[in-house]
């Protein structure tokens, strides 16, 4: 239990004082009762901690600190630094309890924000202030069977701002004190006090008898066991004789003597003040029954008539007594001017005193100087201001030691405050998340409803004029998105970036609402957009964060199945220049000063590659901002890389497809030295040769086998295309050349790179039958050999959810080592070779037959 005494500074009138007052702490309300005495029932105020601050500046004084709250500020006074600190404690401990217990997160409607954050209360472990021990003299159960401490004056410790409440407690002290004298009024028989403090009538009777007014709070058992022991009883009578001598006893008596002076001398002017109201009370009821009795209506009436002059005559006597109170407070005005002159007068004299002292002192030094021997006067000098530097000194240790504690606390309280701001921000972002998951949402029905109008689209020639109209205008109006402005409104609401990656471009340049140019298709780039939006927004926080939060616990990269696994999963894009960069310098031996002399190679000769490069430049990623122009810095960049690589390797020099592959590679890396080892890392060491010869032979084989892979893996899918006669590899030729750029989106088609960079080409023909995988049934829906092409040419852009293809690729289809995968190529190479062989013969046999002929 917290309690004891403190000295509260209050105000009498102009004057500051300081009073005795019993605190108790309340744990229910977080309320610091104070009384005027333990054994008070009724509180005479309450200082509200929830919403407090303490601090305790050592300019105050010893002991001294302040509870502030927003209404006021209350300053008190503990008997020693110690019992001050360990209030200070004490409060600021269960302060943080009942805060932490209060506070809770409202509960919502989405999962992320219903459970409550809980936020860590043990502050034990913080070493900013050590525990303090407790100071049983001052505080807890033991101070209450302390005298009070002592004031100047009987009445100074009084409460004038609340009489009512001293009178209460006064009376109840009164009563209480009759049950406990008994009827020999002996208020020294421990014996009968102690059986009299025991009794659970007693207690109830005392309970019962305190008035109600609102303002009584509840109190412990400790009170009313205690409540007489404050007035003078230090112990019991085994206390006494166990842990005082005779001195002692007689000294606590004495005490107790003078503290129940003090006491009666205060009862006895409260029993005037009741006296003289009680003499008015019976006065009045003496003129009441008086008038009650009379027998008729004439005696009434004069007893109202003498009634009534009696108060003209009050009233003129108080006017009378107003005017004599004004004569003397002018009276009293014109004294406290002629006290202040005097006063004045006084000062001066004293002043003139003063200066005429420090003349005699002045010329009494010198003599003395003059007479005694210069070394011992500079002796004495010396250890005086010795002296002054020791005392000043001590003085200095004091004042750090003063502020070593004041700082050791408002430290603790910093440290709570940010607690308290570290739980508002886990509870703002958790509804940054039950806003993110709402624009999910949000986006997921516009889209629904974007696919609705499309179908409805598709769908206007057999519709009414009046509704086709209908239809296109709910078109135009959906495609009037501004995707900036939807960023600055975000923006507005607080939306970190990350939660709401609502703009134009992503961070590597790429458009995210695709630009198409047949106008059917804008409705359905919206949609494509709507769609990874929302797919951004769900995965952000379940799959996103602890994703980065892996790769930000990997140090040195070495290669491991974990390391693997996580390039699968996705790099984060602060991470995907490094690994980039390690997985290429794994694979390539980066010569000194080989990419410089190869551009001035590129400077000095014309490469017959150039005028192929130059015309390829503009047509390079055409959907990113910083190729689209050709005034973009990365061009010039692009084509230093492209040249580089034609002398590099003579064999294949440039092939149209690797002009897209070192684009992607300078967005990444920025460095175009970098982005020309990532290109001959592709070429050289991931693609099998001649993939980018002039016959292209390899690519060709590569088709052979993914048909192959298609029939075993999808074979409905397969079957469909055979019977529709189409040819899936004038689709997927490109998607195998250049790694599937220009046909995903950028956020899926990076992710898709990260493991073909780690593991190579089968990469692609796992993400190549996963795509096919994804939109089966859409295509087996299509019974038309020209609509399944039209699908064809652009579905890869309707594929929004990465994790889903991610998935498709390395777990759901059956995995293909890659020695199946080199048996497959050597298979469908030796008949590939032997196909054109033949067609070589063949046409070797035209020609021949064609010259026999003859012109």
């Amino acid at each position: 239990t917290l309690c004891g005494y403190l000295n509260k500074l209050g105000i009498k009138g102009p004057i500051k004082t300081w009073k005795s007052r019993w605190f108790f702490y309340d744990e229910n309300k977080c309320h610091l009762l104070y009384y005027r005495t333990a054994q008070d029932i009724n509180p005479l105020g309450f200082i509200d901690l929830s919403s407090a601050s303490f601090d305790c500046k050592v300019e105050n004084g010893e002991g001294v600190f302040e509870i502030r709250t927003p209404s006021r500020v209350f300053t008190l006074k503990a008997i020693s630094k110690q019992a001050m600190v360990y209030w200070l404690q004490q409060l600021q401990m269960r302060r943080w309890e009942f805060c932490n217990t209060q506070s809770r997160f409202p509960a919502g409607s989405s999962q992320l924000v219903n459970e409550p954050l809980t936020a860590e209360t043990n502050t034990d472990n913080e070493d900013f202030l050590p525990p303090v021990k407790t100071p049983t003299e001052a505080v807890g159960l033991k101070a209450a069977s302390l005298p009070a401490p002592q004031t100047s004056t009987a009445l100074q410790n009084i409460s004038l701002k609340h009489p009512w409440t001293e009178i209460q407690n006064t009376v109840y002290n009164i009563c209480g004190s009759k049950h406990l004298w008994g009827n020999n009024g002996n208020i020294f028989s421990f014996t009968e006090f102690q059986e009299h403090s025991e009794n659970p009538n007693e207690e109830q009777e005392a309970e019962e008898g305190t008035p109600e007014d609102g303002k009584m709070e509840p109190r412990l058992n400790w009170v009313r066991k205690a409540k007489w022991m404050n007035s003078g009883f230090p112990g019991l009578p085994e206390e006494l004789s166990r842990e005082r001598n005779t001195m002692d006893k007689v000294s606590v008596l004495q005490q107790q003597i003078l503290t129940l002076k003090e006491e009666v001398k205060s009862q006895k002017e409260l029993v005037k003040l009741l006296h003289k109201a009680l003499e008015a009370a019976q006065q009045e009821k003496r003129v009441s029954s008086m008038y009650l009795t009379a027998a008729e209506d004439k005696d009434r009436l004069e007893l109202v008539r003498h009634k009534v002059r009696q108060i003209a005559d009050l009233t003129s006597r108080l006017e009378a007594l107003e005017q004599e109170k004004r004569e003397l407070e002018q009276l009293l005005t014109l004294r406290d001017s002629h006290i202040q002159e005097l006063k004045e007068h006084v000062q001066l004299l004293m002043e003139k005193n003063h200066a005429k002292q420090e003349v005699i002192m002045a010329l009494t030094e010198q003599m003395a100087r003059e007479q005694t021997d210069p070394l011992q006067e500079a002796n004495v000098i010396t250890a005086e201001t010795l002296y002054k530097q020791q005392e000043e000194i001590e003085h200095l240790k004091d004042d750090i030691d003063a502020y070593k504690t004041q700082n050791q606390f408002l430290n603790s309280e910093i440290h709570q405050v940010t607690r308290l701001w570290t739980s508002v921000a886990e509870n703002e972002k958790a509804l940054l998340m039950k806003c993110a998951c709402l624009q999910a949402r949000n986006c997921q029905m516009e889209s629904k409803y974007l696919t609705v109008l499309r179908k409805l689209q598709e769908a206007v020639p057999g519709l009414p004029s009046s509704h086709a109209e209908l239809v296109r205008n709910l078109i135009q109006e959906a495609l009037q998105w501004d995707v900036k402005k939807e960023a600055e409104e975000a923006l507005s609401f607080g939306l970190t970036s990350a939660l709401c990656p609502s703009s134009e471009y992503d961070e590597y340049g790429f458009m995210t609402v695709p630009d198409y140019e047949v106008e059917d298709w804008k409705l359905l780039a919206k949609i494509q957009a709507l769609e990874i939006k929302s797919n951004n927004l769900r995965s952000q926080e379940v799959v996103e964060k602890p994703l980065r939060d892996r790769w930000n616990s990997v140090g040195e990269l070495s290669p491991s199945a974990e390391l693997k696994s996580l390039i699968r999963s996705g790099i984060p894009a602060e991470h995907r220049q490094r690994v980039w960069r390690w997985i290429v310098s794994r694979r390539c031996s980066r010569l000194p000063d080989h990419y410089q002399q190869l551009l001035q190679q590129s400077k000095s000769t014309e490469h017959p590659a150039s005028r192929q490069i130059e015309l390829d430049l503009p047509r390079t990623l055409t959907n990113n901002k910083h190729f689209s122009s050709p005034t973009s810095q990365l061009i010039p960049k692009l084509r230093r890389v492209l040249l580089a690589f034609s002398w590099h390797n003579p064999a294949i020099g440039y092939c149209q497809g690797l002009n897209r592959l070192a684009a992607v590679a300078l967005l990444v890396l920025e460095d175009e030295e970098s982005a020309f080892w990532c290109l001959v890392h592709i070429v050289e060491n991931l693609m099998p040769a001649d993939y980018y010869s002039e016959t292209l032979i390899t690519s060709q084989v590569d088709q052979r086998v993914f048909k192959d892979f298609l029939s075993e893996k999808l074979p409905r899918l397969m079957a469909h295309f055979e019977q529709y006669r189409v040819d899936v590899s004038l689709i997927t030729f490109n998607w195998f050349l250049v790694a599937f750029v220009d046909s995903l989106v950028s956020d899926i088609l990076l992710r898709v790179w990260d493991a073909f960079l780690y593991e190579g080409t089968k990469v692609i023909f796992r993400y190549a039958l996963a795509i096919f995988k994804y939109n089966e049934e859409e295509i087996l829906r299509i019974h038309d050999s020209v609509e399944i092409y039209q699908y064809l040419r652009f579905f890869t852009r309707m594929i929004t959810d990465g994790r889903k293809l991610m998935n498709i690729a390395f777990n759901d289809l059956n995995p293909f080592p890659m020695k199946l995968l080199r048996n497959r190529r050597s298979m469908h190479r030796e008949a590939l070779e032997a196909e054109l062989c033949e067609l070589e013969q063949i046409k070797a046999a035209y020609v021949k037959e064609r010259a026999e002929q003859g012109p």
